[in-house]
């Protein structure tokens, strides 16, 4: 009953998925409490992560998970990645030449990871390795606002979803202000997502300063504020020159440059610059209101700027369906992992979370399924040490199958640490022993410690996914379903062939 020896086996219970503290109070939102109701999932506590977690979790850095819009023309380039627990993120890797100092990007990185809000792209982690600089991020599957304003399929972007947008994001940058993080590098298009939910968020990633001496700048010169042109820095009130140039994106759906635009607004043309797109969303008066406010936010002056305040005082009365999904207003569908074609008797029990029928099942299997591999026992003198192993294998076997969870969880972590090769059985059977006992948590790490020991074996899978539905990571745990449905299926061909 063999396997490899883990990397990961002694990982903590849970590590990523550790909850802020505080995370669950009520925080102040453009005005508005934080209805835990709208969080749309639980924001683990940012770490650094070690480059071979990276690596793994995006293939070697593969082309095939580049997601940034320009590809791998892009200086930083994004990845989506999937982590040990089977959480997606987005991992965004720096040039070599951004940070030169690792300790100097990690404080950096780890300020801006303290940032948590429902209207931001949550930063969870960094890695600063040899010459790697790497950021991790919450992923949002429903791409950016350029890719919905510039580049759309099915329907330009509704007037009403424009309003949400730049009301969400000025509370983003409200709160980011409140937090003492005022500055926020080269805002675009390019940095609002659209989370699962289709609400647009902030990226965390603008801020972080972009390069070593903070000359964070990288759009096309005419749409940079004019004091960034003179000083080549970046101050609080050319955030707000930054976020003018966005809401000429959201009126006008073409990325006109803020001189050109002040000149047709100078002329009394205000609504020449309105997306013809949009005609009939939107009445001359609130359209007249969001051209004005670009006025302000774009003045040559940075003293002549509106503030965050302002902002969402000019925005926020201008909502007129609220009650709307956002997703309903884009004309998208949640993305939902597909079921499984094919789930077997252990799979779909895990999928109902009948916790009596996976364990019969693992009863009934019993260590078949480790069958073939190297088992050391065997090879090994016949020793005191060894009968004490095998004694404490068979109390726990025998606990085990009369349902008596906490003295099998017992038994097999005693065993656990005598063994000199892990068992994925033994992690299997403990982590069912878990759940019986209440706890989830410890359940899906010895799951994922029995797939590190066996990295194709389904019941793996499957028992990460009862854990991950324990604890209310729906989506998560229907990709595990679907992952070890498709190796279930891949092992039955190789019998058949």
């Amino acid at each position: 009953m063999g396997c490899i020896q883990s990397r990961t086996s002694n990982i903590q219970a849970l590590q990523d998925e550790e909850l802020i503290e505080g995370e669950k109070l009520d925080l102040l939102n453009g005005g508005e409490l934080r209805d835990q109701d709208d969080i749309n999932q639980v924001v683990p506590v940012f770490k650094e992560y070690s480059l071979s977690e990276l690596k793994l979790a995006t293939n070697g850095f593969s082309s095939d998970k580049i997601v940034s819009e320009s590809g791998e023309k892009a200086p930083n380039v994004v990845y989506k990645a999937k982590l040990d627990n089977g959480r997606f993120v987005a991992v965004k890797r720096f040039s070599r030449l951004s940070w030169p100092d690792s300790q100097q990007f990690i404080a950096e990185a780890s300020g801006v990871g303290k940032l948590r809000h429902k209207r931001l792209v949550n930063l969870i982690g960094c890695c600063g390795e040899g010459e790697e600089r790497l950021l991790v991020a919450e992923f949002m599957p429903n791409d950016t606002l350029s890719k919905h304003l510039f580049h759309w399929d099915k329907q330009p972007l509704p007037w009403e979803m424009r309003l949400r947008v730049v009301n969400y994001i000025a509370q983003a940058l409200d709160h980011c202000n409140t937090e003492n993080r005022k500055i926020y590098h080269d805002l675009n298009a390019y940095r609002v997502l659209f989370d699962e939910d289709g609400d647009p968020r902030l990226s965390s990633f603008g801020l972080m300063k972009n390069s070593r001496d903070g000359k964070s700048y990288s759009t096309n010169l005419a749409y940079t504020p004019p004091e960034f042109l003179r000083t080549g820095r970046v101050i609080p009130e050319s955030v707000i020159y930054s976020y003018g140039t966005v809401l000429l994106d959201l009126l006008s759906g073409k990325h006109i440059p803020p001189s050109h635009a002040l000149d047709l607004i100078r002329g009394k043309n205000v609504l020449v610059v309105m997306d013809s797109s949009l005609e009939g969303q939107y009445t001359n008066e609130d359209a007249t209101k969001l051209v004005e406010l670009a006025s302000k936010c774009l003045q040559s002056e940075a003293r002549d700027r509106p503030n965050t305040k302002f902002l969402i005082s000019a925005v926020a009365p201008l909502q007129k369906q609220t009650e709307v999904a956002s997703l309903s207003l884009m004309g998208l569908q949640k993305v939902a992992a597909p079921p499984p074609k094919v789930l077997s008797p252990l799979g779909k029990a895990c999928a109902r979370m009948d916790l009596t029928a996976v364990h019969d099942i693992l009863l009934k299997t019993g260590y078949r399924d480790e069958e073939g591999a190297e088992n050391e026992l065997s090879f090994q003198e016949w020793t005191q040490q060894v009968q004490e192993m095998l004694n404490t294998k068979k109390f726990g076997d025998i606990a085990f199958r009369d349902k008596d969870f906490k003295n099998a969880i017992d038994h097999y972590s005693k065993l656990v640490v005598m063994m000199p090769v892990p068992s994925a059985t033994v992690f299997a059977r403990r982590a069912l022993s878990y759940l019986m006992n209440g706890q989830p948590e410890l359940a899906l790490r010895d799951a994922m410690q029995a797939q590190v020991c066996m990295h194709e074996w389904p019941t793996a899978f499957y028992l990460q996914a009862l854990a991950l539905s324990k604890l209310g990571m729906e989506t998560d745990a229907q990709d595990m379903l679907n992952d070890g449905a498709a190796f279930e299926a891949k092992k039955q061909n190789s019998w058949r062939n």
